[in-house]
């Protein structure tokens, strides 16, 4: 028997998405499965190349290929759903359905929070220690970061996602988001969620704060060793190194900050989805632009790639 609707279990959602841009439907359709083939192009061809080629078996491609193995996985919980529903017009979700997408949204997110902090290491030590840079990245130093970065991740999407899902869900039940984001979840969570909402605000401000200072530091002592090179032409190489990073770290942690970072109750329903656009969408497809066609070691290793493809097809 149906049990009535104030005691009923909650078994499925509705993500609200971009409903109300009704006449836009097949054009946003376009641009995200746009967006997304590009996305998944572009990180998968670092990660082939960085496999692939000799030359790129370094400490910074060893993050940079974590990075991109990490981003397909990022705009694939998000994006392939949006398209289902901008497609269908179907927006329902089932319960266990939304929980896997906040689990692996939150896993990523907080992995990529973890690894830009080592890629900032990786810089740091390259620049500001490189006669130590083989001993402070070693190949076991690198699999440790990358690991726990990956192992941070899992923890905070199990712990969070878990701890979301064991309160009572009631009312109305569009999400109002295009995916399971944790503080669009978060209001439609029965009663009083103050005391659940201070706990995100402090795992998120521990995990996003962190990782940021340390890479505020980096680039502090970075930018000092960069000043002090003799030559234009040397600072010239060893700030566009860094600089590639740090457009994709101020995107990442910049909306990240203005997600999590703030009481349930500032929960914009029309911009926060605009917000959270730019770090499930926008980044992951910056990452290959920004380190592929700006670096000269990925351009020459798709060359020599490419080259001993060519005659084997021939």
């Amino acid at each position: 028997s149906r049990m009535s609707t104030n005691t009923s279990v909650v078994t499925e959602f509705i993500l609200v998405g971009f409903s109300r841009l009704a006449d836009l439907q097949g054009l946003l359709f376009s641009f995200f499965l746009t967006v997304y083939l590009l996305t998944v192009a572009g990180n998968l061809l670092i990660v082939l190349l960085v496999s692939a080629d000799a030359a790129l078996r370094t400490p910074m491609y060893f993050f940079l290929r974590n990075l991109s193995t990490l981003e397909i996985g990022y705009t694939s919980v998000t994006v392939p759903l949006l398209l289902h529903h901008l497609l269908t017009g179907q927006r329902h979700i089932p319960r266990s359905g939304c929980a896997l997408q906040m689990f692996f949204f939150l896993l990523f997110g907080a992995t990529e929070c973890c690894l830009l902090a080592a890629m900032a290491y990786d810089r740091y030590a390259a620049i500001c220690q490189p006669l130590r840079y083989p001993l402070l990245l070693s190949q076991r130093t690198c699999l440790c970061l990358a690991g726990s970065a990956w192992a941070c991740g899992a923890l905070v999407g199990l712990g969070h996602t878990s701890f979301v899902f064991s309160l009572p869900f009631c009312g109305p039940k569009a999400i109002p988001h295009f995916l399971c984001e944790i503080q669009a979840v978060l209001q439609l969570v029965c009663g009083n969620t103050s005391l659940n909402e201070l706990q995100i605000i402090l795992a998120a401000a521990l995990l996003i704060l962190c990782p940021f200072g340390l890479i505020l530091g980096s680039y502090g002592r970075i930018l000092a060793t960069i000043f002090r090179i003799p030559s234009a032409a040397g600072r010239l190489k060893a700030f566009s190194t860094c600089s590639s990073h740090l457009v994709v770290v101020s995107l990442f942690y910049g909306t990240a900050i203005f997600i999590y970072i703030r009481p349930k109750a500032s929960y914009d329903p029309t911009s926060d989805p605009l917000v959270s656009l730019f770090y499930a969408v926008v980044t992951p497809i910056l990452n290959p632009i920004i380190y592929s066609l700006r670096n000269a070691d990925v351009k020459a290793a798709l060359k020599r790639t490419i080259q001993k493809i060519g005659p084997a097809g021939i």
